[in-house]
């Protein structure tokens, strides 16, 4: 991983984005989080951990001339919304496994422009487990 990846910091995402199984066209969920190497699903389904999938985000006409990102993604965790135990949401932690450079220099611009800075009170016990 390059210097430049390690000096993102992990940021709550503020722009409505939904993420694909590119393979099946299923919702996968939405992108609710983001950092250097993935990102956070809030899904209605659980996903299986430690398996590849190749997934799409739609909506990036404002940052490239693609519409889109495919690229290969890992489930590291999947668990239960542990701010509301009423809701039927799954958060899901994606490692990056694969993504061309120039869809990653993408992935920082949504990064840098949808992304905002994480407030004090949030859990630690989400935080990726590649950090």
């Amino acid at each position: 991983m390059t210097a430049e990846r390690r000096n993102l910091e992990r940021k709550n995402f503020t722009y409505h984005m939904r993420v694909f199984d590119e393979l099946t066209g299923k919702l996968i969920g939405q992108l609710v989080d983001i950092s250097e190497g993935g990102f956070m699903v809030e899904s209605a389904q659980p996903i299986p951990v430690d398996v590849n999938i190749k997934l799409r985000i739609d909506q990036l006409g404002e940052l490239s001339n693609k519409n889109y990102l495919i690229f290969v993604a890992r489930a590291k965790w999947c668990r239960r919304d542990p701010y509301d135990s009423t809701m039927f949401n799954i958060n899901v932690g994606f490692q990056i496994v694969e993504m061309t450079p120039g869809d990653y220099d993408t992935f920082v611009q949504m990064f840098n422009k949808y992304a905002m800075k994480k407030s004090g009170h949030q859990n630690n016990n989400l935080d990726y487990l590649w950090r």
